[in-house]
């Protein structure tokens, strides 16, 4: 069965993206091929990364990638889904033969303020909101392709 390949982009491709591939091709290994990358190259983040690993998830070594470079790559995805904000996702490349493109608007942990504690407890919010929202996705997705 050929599965169905998203693109997750968000900004530098360091927090919101990464977590959106990881946990698709965790809880949709079966149906689904993620990649991620950002409209600018970044740093994975920190936060991320702890809050991951509370998961048994290990990010730690993931690379940061150029959505730019995917697009000159001639990469196809049936689906490009950005996690950032809307106005930001519009810099997004169109990549041919994509059949649907998706915003899911996440806040950016990069702008994350307080303690070390308050902005772990922030990220562990937005993470877990990034899974549910994938699962959710996930059953829509085999949902109407079923149809």
């Amino acid at each position: 069965m050929n599965k169905i390949k998203v693109l997750f982009v968000c900004t530098h491709n360091s927090a919101r993206s990464q977590m959106a591939e990881t946990f698709l091709n965790i809880l949709g290994s079966d149906k689904f091929e993620a990649e991620s990358a950002g409209l600018e190259v970044g740093t994975l983040n920190p936060y991320v990364i702890r809050v991951m690993k509370e998961l048994k998830i290990d990010i730690s070594g993931n690379k940061t990638k150029n959505v730019f470079d995917f697009y000159r790559q001639g990469k196809l995805y049936q689906y490009v889904i950005t996690v950032c904000d809307a106005h930001i996702s519009e810099r997004c490349p169109v990549f041919p033969g994509i059949s649907e493109k998706i915003n899911w608007s996440f806040e950016d942990p990069s702008a994350f303020t307080g303690s070390y504690e308050e902005i772990l407890d922030k990220t562990r919010i937005l993470r877990d909101q990034i899974m549910a929202k994938i699962q959710v996705w996930i059953e829509e997705v085999t949902l109407k392709s079923s149809m």
